[in-house]
């Protein structure tokens, strides 16, 4: 089995009682079937005579009737291992919460924030890529790495051959060995000077020339780091190695997010063989139209702004972001202006390159009671949430949704504020308390 499906499993396990031997007779379960009968009867009697066979559906009894209910097993049916999934009710310990498996959150009443539509597309976060280029033109010869290989700094990724590094490592040599002839001449003209045999101006003559010897060398070096050679392999040069090869190595460590390189292939100085780094987080650039300009630079210099991001590979799944950059300059050809949202993408579903559209939210005038989108569930059309009751018992409500923005939606009717209410893990709720729908309920 799968590491996630085994922590599925133990989250759904935590929440939901041992069912293997919950077999019960078919004369009580036929008693309790008569006497929700009778109940729904006695309702539909009382509202205009005619009977209602089917069993009132928990999310239309009152909390108090839920929590008071007492089931065949003479308990609670909220507290009955068994039964309590009939009254909408999940038993949900607190570890599951502290440890991070469940989340919660509390209604609140926030401003209703008003939406911008833009358009946009998906980029690399420029901090945390680097692009992988050769300063020298040439010919690849070796790929070390392939597309989403994890590499450290330093590690070889490329080699090249290229004639303009073949060049400059002759240079390099030609300026040790000349550096190397100069200074045995100074050495010796040091010599003669202390014995009184050559001349003060033989002695300069020598220093000046180790001292553009060494300028040479120094300058031959530089050429070559710049090319792409590390100063240790250009100091460890020898003639047989001055063969024009260049390794390109990685600048930082990361994941090779874009390959460009493969052997045999004429590289050009302006082109990226390889970007590396990290995707976790990536930039959406949206074009926004002069006429939005005002209002969303007013309201993003109080503090940033939220977004959120639709791409078409993901239809109705929209991802939070953060409005981190509107640009000074605008576009002449477009007259648009480049706003930069910040998005999440720690699951790699936004790729570089995807068309996006994106809506920028504005903070409004009005407020409303919400609480986060995930807390938002469906059953047979009807939309309903988990909230906590007492201690780690939590009962889902039926819930009229309203406005969304961002990870927040508009709670209408249902809630009246304050409430303890289940984000992360609710879908897992859901499923216990439906069990009985999916053929794992009490009445195998």
């Amino acid at each position: 089995m799968k590491p996630h499906s085994l922590l599925i499993l133990a989250v759904v396990t935590a929440i939901a009682a041992p069912l293997a031997a919950c077999k019960r007779p078919a004369s009580s379960l036929a008693a309790k079937e008569d006497r929700a009968v009778s109940g729904a009867q006695k309702a539909g009697d009382g509202e205009g005579g005619q009977s209602k066979a089917k069993k009132l559906s928990d999310l239309d009894q009152p909390v108090e009737r839920l929590f008071s209910a007492m089931c065949e097993h003479k308990k609670k049916t909220h507290e009955c291992d068994e039964c309590r999934y009939e009254t909408g009710v999940v038993r949900a310990p607190e570890k599951l919460f502290s440890c991070g498996l469940m989340k919660k959150a509390q209604a609140e009443r926030r401003r209703v924030e008003t939406a911008i539509a833009l358009t946009g597309e998906v980029q690399f976060d420029e901090r945390r890529v680097a692009h992988v280029s050769s300063q020298a033109g040439g010919i690849v010869q070796k790929v070390h790495v392939t597309l989403g290989d994890k590499v450290r700094r330093g590690q070889p990724l490329v080699e090249l051959e290229s004639v303009a590094v073949g060049e400059a490592q002759g240079a390099y040599l030609e300026a040790q060995a000349m550096l190397t002839l100069a200074r045995r001449t100074f050495e010796r003209q040091t010599k003669l000077r202390e014995e009184r045999i050559s001349s003060e101006k033989e002695y300069l003559q020598a220093k000046q020339e180790l001292d553009s010897a060494q300028i040479r060398l120094t300058g031959a070096l530089g050429k070559l780091t710049r090319l792409g050679m590390d100063a240790a392999s250009a100091s460890s040069l020898s003639q047989q190695d001055a063969k024009g090869g260049l390794i390109l190595r990685a600048p930082a460590a990361g994941v090779v997010l874009v390959m460009h390189a493969v052997p045999g292939e004429v590289v050009k100085t302006e082109e990226s063989l390889i970007t590396l780094g990290d995707n976790s987080t990536v930039w959406v650039s949206a074009n926004m139209y002069e006429r939005d300009m005002a209002v969303v630079r007013r309201a993003q210099s109080r503090k940033n702004l939220l977004a959120s991001v639709a791409v078409q590979g993901y239809p109705g799944q929209d991802l939070p972001g953060t409005v981190d950059f509107i640009s000074p300059a605008m576009e002449e050809s477009s007259r648009t202006v480049k706003v930069r949202i910040a998005v999440s993408n720690s699951d790699g579903r936004l790729l570089a390159g995807m068309f996006a559209n994106v809506t920028v939210f504005l903070p409004g005038e009005d407020e409303a009671l919400v609480v986060p989108t995930g807390a938002i569930l469906e059953d047979e059309g009807r939309s309903f949430l988990f909230l906590q009751h007492h201690g780690d018992y939590y009962v889902r409500r039926p819930i009229t949704p309203g406005r969304t923005w961002g990870e927040w939606i508009e709670i209408k009717e249902g809630l009246s504020g304050g409430e303890s209410v289940v984000t992360d893990g609710a879908f897992l709720m859901k499923s216990d308390v439906l069990r009985s729908k999916m053929g794992a309920g009490c009445a195998d």
